[in-house]
């Protein structure tokens, strides 16, 4: 078996793989190479492809700034036209030469006497890499997690998750059933509800959900914003510090969210006449300390006279039906299972193990989820997170952070081969005052004090998910490589390698 030597190696082709990608090719490191287990690129809007499915940003900030679209058809774009754009993206970038699709990453492990991460991947072709550096881009929406329902693997119809829906089951005229009433649930439920006989939405925790100020842009927009200089950034910008003067209700004073709280409140009482419904879906917590969705549609079908909202706790799934803790049995012939991701537990870090001989997992589940700037881990030297512990964001584009550490992990980079390092490593003193610092900075947020719990919290309680701070801040603090925070080794190699074949 050989081993192929490259300078760096990317796992993931959703956003934060191939700006990492753009990226490192601008900078003339062009040596690398990209693994993603889908068939394409795009990730997450690659994957899920259930009815409805759109984002909650406003399109004009949901991508790369230095890949401006102005043809998006709506103000939240849906995810066909995200996916598209993606792959126009990679198309017009000239990398997909060095994508390697239907291939996952199986083991990643630091040599340390070679500075390199060895990395063994399964599919067609099962190869060996010996990566300089190793940069993930695995997000935390990429694995499907199911619910630990007695029963589940019983049931006789049609079961699936939402993001690996099952466009072969034509849900007309069928019973159904959707257990959860997160950011894809309320577009799958409006999505389907007219077609289906009946439609039970299985409701564990009501959601805030404010009114969607979406829009179809005019042929004339459209028009403006391709010819027009600078307009586009214009919009981009607006946008931007729209949605930033959330920080501070989010992040300080949590009480100031109390009218956008009434908003979402009046948007329960225009969807839903009844009472008790009302009731259900209305929140026990302050707005915020959850993921706060948008939607014009869900209330209305909760409303219908097809649908059941359940808010009784589900006992078992049996072969035909959910049983729910008062002893009812609702008959179903298909469950639909949006129950969100492995987050809190990204499953990418099973299989990376460090200097010291233990899974990134392990050092995980033992000391919490923590990394420098959300990027670096002590104990696993060269390697670069994006969209790692605490990057997340609950008001504005993902994009904006993927961009920012990006940059961070290209200078440092750049510095590496500047100053020939064979090796950076954070220092774990540096690391542990970072996430203090945060940790901190989380007990005086909406997410700590809004009285729920959340899939931004892991096992302990902590939030490891979300960043406690303006992305502006974020930005700055990423700007350019902190080589003082890190312990650097002098590479053991004459020169940087290019891409050739070596006896494994």
């Amino acid at each position: 078996m050989s081993t192929r030597q490259v300078d760096h190696l990317v796992i993931g082709a959703g956003f934060a793989g191939l700006c990492a990608a753009i990226k490192l090719d601008e900078a003339g490191e062009r040596d690398f190479v990209v693994i993603e287990r889908g068939s394409d690129v795009g990730g997450t809007w690659r994957d899920n492809t259930y009815p409805g499915a759109a984002c909650d940003v406003p399109s004009q900030l949901y991508s790369f700034s230095f890949a401006p679209n102005p043809d998006w058809t709506m103000s939240f774009s849906p995810q066909p036209e995200i996916q598209a754009y993606i792959r126009k993206t990679a198309d017009a970038s000239g990398t997909l030469d060095r994508f390697v699709f239907s291939t996952s990453v199986e083991d990643a492990r630091w040599d340390e006497a070679q500075q390199r991460w060895i990395v063994t991947t399964g599919g067609a072709t099962g190869d060996t890499y010996a990566a300089r550096t190793l940069v993930s881009g695995a997000g935390g929406l990429s694995e499907p997690k199911l619910p630990a329902i007695e029963g589940l693997a019983s049931f006789r119809g049609e079961v699936f998750h939402s993001s690996r829906w099952n466009h072969d089951v034509d849900l007309t005229g069928k019973r159904v059933a959707v257990i959860g009433t997160g950011a894809s649930s309320i577009q799958i439920v409006p999505a389907i509800q007219p077609k289906v006989a009946h439609l039970d939405v299985y409701q564990r925790t009501a959601p805030w959900v404010m009114p969607r100020h979406d829009r179809t842009y005019s042929s004339f927009e459209k028009a403006a914003l391709r010819r027009v200089p600078g307009l586009q950034k214009l919009y981009r910008e607006a946008i931007y510090w729209g949605r930033e003067s959330y920080v501070v209700p989010f992040t300080r004073v949590p009480r100031v969210l109390a009218p956008v709280q009434k908003i979402a409140a009046g948007n329960i009482a225009k969807g839903i006449a009844d009472p008790e419904l009302r009731t259900k879906v209305t929140p026990d917590f302050t707005m915020g300390c959850k993921r706060i969705l948008i939607s014009n549609t869900y209330y209305p079908a909760l409303a219908a006279d097809n649908t059941e909202l359940v808010t009784d706790a589900i006992a078992r799934v049996t072969p035909t039906g959910v049983v729910t803790a008062d002893g009812t049995e609702r008959p179903i012939d298909v469950l639909i299972v949006a129950t969100g991701f492995h987050t809190t537990e990204l499953p990418i870090t099973e299989h990376i193990t460090g200097r010291e001989g233990h899974t990134l997992a392990e050092q995980f589940d033992a000391h919490g989820m923590a990394a420098y700037k959300g990027t670096a881990i002590p104990g696993f030297p060269n390697l670069f997170f994006i969209v790692g512990p605490n990057v997340g964001l609950g008001h504005s584009s993902m994009v904006f952070m993927i961009e920012s550490q990006v940059a961070y992990v290209v200078d440092a980079v750049r510095t590496m081969r500047a100053h020939r390092y064979g090796a950076v490593e954070v220092k774990a003193s540096v690391e542990r005052a970072f996430h203090a610092d945060l940790q901190h900075r989380m007990e005086r947020t909406v997410w700590s004090t809004g009285g729920c719990a959340s899939w931004y919290l892991d096992k302990h309680g902590h939030n490891t998910t979300l960043w406690p701070r303006s992305t502006f801040t974020f930005r700055a603090l990423t700007r350019s490589f902190d080589v003082a925070a890190y312990t650097v080794t002098a590479s053991r190699t004459p020169s940087h390698s290019t891409d050739r074949k070596v006896s494994a």
